[in-house]
């Protein structure tokens, strides 16, 4: 057991009693993080000082937020994202194809933009990469957070989520396409001259088995004068289809493809 110097102690108390958060004492004076952590425990208890975590989240502490960086990780949330909930541990998680490291690094770029203060992480799965933000307070951001699959509750949002979409829809679709589906290119044939050739055209796909995102989805291109189509596949009817051009190029201009 490593015994530390009682000065050493003590200016970590003074520092942590400033607001300087535990990693940056342990970094500062090279003391294991754990051994802050249990120093701060200590001196709260005898201190008689109830612990309240801090927080930066914006429905509890009214603050400003990026309402942009919000939009887009809604539509990252609704997609391919859930919240975890534990009697001690709530963390939004948002699943992402390693095809795509950008879109890694907009899922963790958005998150700390929301809320800066909660840790976030990034856990390697199979052909996916786990980003994960820890905080009690992302249900507080999404409260169509609840038991089971979205497909199978009401997904509809909260007036003041809806406020930030109709201030930002682009960002929202982009979050729902880099989530749950891609631009590609489509090809056909036509008779040309009497000659049979080859027409490719690029199409923005947008699956969702949930009814109620599919039409969150829709309803914002429908405002922003996107045309869309919806097309049943193994008839299953969960995709939705832009194809026409001028409203590819309108999504070329803000969404484009993953990357």
């Amino acid at each position: 057991m490593n015994y530390h110097n009682p000065d050493v102690r003590q200016t970590a108390l003074s520092l942590l009693r400033s607001g300087v958060r535990n990693r940056d004492v342990a970094r500062q004076l090279s003391v294991p993080c754990g051994t802050i952590g249990w120093w701060r425990h200590q001196d709260r208890k005898l201190r008689g000082e109830a612990y309240v975590p801090s927080t930066d989240c914006p429905r509890c502490t009214y603050r400003d937020f990026d309402h942009a960086a919000y939009a887009y990780l809604l539509g990252l949330y609704l997609g391919d994202g859930h919240i975890v909930s534990k009697p001690k541990q709530r963390r939004l998680s948002v699943y992402c194809g390693d095809d795509w490291p950008g879109l890694i690094h907009e899922a963790e770029k958005a998150m700390r933009t929301v809320m800066a203060t909660p840790s976030v992480a990034r856990r390697q799965k199979k052909g996916c990469t786990e980003v994960m933000s820890f905080s009690t307070h992302w249900i507080c951001l999404f409260p169509q957070h609840g038991p089971g699959k979205k497909h199978d509750r009401t997904i509809a949002l909260e007036p003041w989520q809806q406020q930030i979409v109709d201030e930002y829809p682009w960002p929202f679709v982009r979050g729902l396409i880099h989530s749950d589906r891609c631009r590609n290119t489509n090809w056909t044939t036509r008779i040309v001259g009497g000659e049979r050739k080859r027409y490719e055209y690029p199409r923005y796909w947008f699956t969702n088995v949930s009814d109620d995102i599919r039409r969150l989805y829709t309803d914002t291109l429908d405002k922003l004068g996107v045309e869309w189509k919806s097309c049943t596949r193994h008839s299953r009817p969960y995709n939705i289809s832009v194809a026409k051009r001028g409203s590819v190029a309108l999504m070329d201009a803000h969404v484009g493809p993953k990357y």
